[in-house]
This record gives C-alpha cells, sequence and structure tokens, in this order.
C-alpha cells in the first residue's frame, strides 16, 4: 500500500526535513510525499482505491498499535493508498474534515507545522516496523 503524506507547504532545508528523509528512507512499504502551495495548488488524483487521513487537532489521538492495525486493516482490505493530509496554517475546511476517513491528532497540543510532518513519517515508520515484528517498537 502507498503511504502518500500531502503537505501545505515547503519544508526546505531544515532539521525536521531531515527527519522527514531519515523515516522515508527506512520505510519498507511504497511511500510518496508531495507538496502543495500554502493556499492553492491540486492535490493529485488518486488512481486507485484509497482513504484520506487529515491531521487535525479535532481528531483522534491513536496509539502506535491502533494506528498499525488500521493500516493492515486497510491494506488487507484493497485500500491500494493512504493519504496523509496536513493543512496550512489555518488548518482544514469543515467539507474536508467531513469528506475524510479519519481524523487523527497527535494529542491534544498543537505542534509545528514542520514537526507534525516528522512525527507522522516516524508513526508511519513504527506503524509498518509493528506489522513487520520488527523490534524497533517495543510495547512497554
Amino acid at each position: 500500500m502507498l503511504l502518500h503524506v500531502i503537505a501545505r507547504g515547503k519544508i526546505g532545508r531544515s532539521p525536521e526535513a531531515e527527519l522527514v528523509a531519515r523515516y522515508e528512507k527506512r520505510l519498507t512499504w511504497a511511500v510518496r510525499l508531495t507538496e502543495l502551495p500554502e493556499k492553492g495548488g491540486k492535490v493529485p488524483e488518486p488512481q486507485t482505491p484509497f482513504k484520506t487521513v487529515l491531521l487535525d487537532e479535532r481528531g483522534t489521538a491513536m496509539s502506535s498499535e491502533t494506528f498499525a492495525e488500521t493500516l493492515e486493516n486497510w491494506r488487507d482490505g484493497g485500500v491500494r493508498e493512504a493519504r496523509f493530509v496536513l493543512g496550512a496554517a489555518d488548518g482544514h475546511s469543515a467539507e474536508a474534515r467531513r469528506k475524510a476517513d479519519v481524523l487523527l491528532a497527535f494529542g491534544p497540543a498543537t505542534w509545528p507545522h514542520l514537526l507534525a510532518r516528522a512525527m507522522l513519517m516516524e508513526q508511519l515508520y513504527r506503524a509498518t516496523s509493528i506489522l513487520a515484528g520488527h523490534p524497533y517498537h517495543r510495547a512497554g
């Protein structure tokens, strides 16, 4: 299954960009990173069955295990692309939130956009490691 991260804004050359690249290299699942301008721009049309996850402060926080189970269920159910969308500074529209399959939050705190992107990449790596039985994730 393709893990497609779609984010508003450019990450540029930053410590967060280094983290994103580090986890992108580690992922064994197919991954695609799409950057859009702060306003406008067009999200690429999916060509296969897909699910959309919006990172949103009003979303649900999931444990890493639950996140991994969600990806596993989608993959095994025929979903070929999971889209993870990070909005601009003002977040997502009500319509986008309504259309999303999942609203995901990284806890009740508000995170800087670039850090949220790095955190998402780490969680994608962690989830796929859990599913592969890799020791990276150590349940405590």
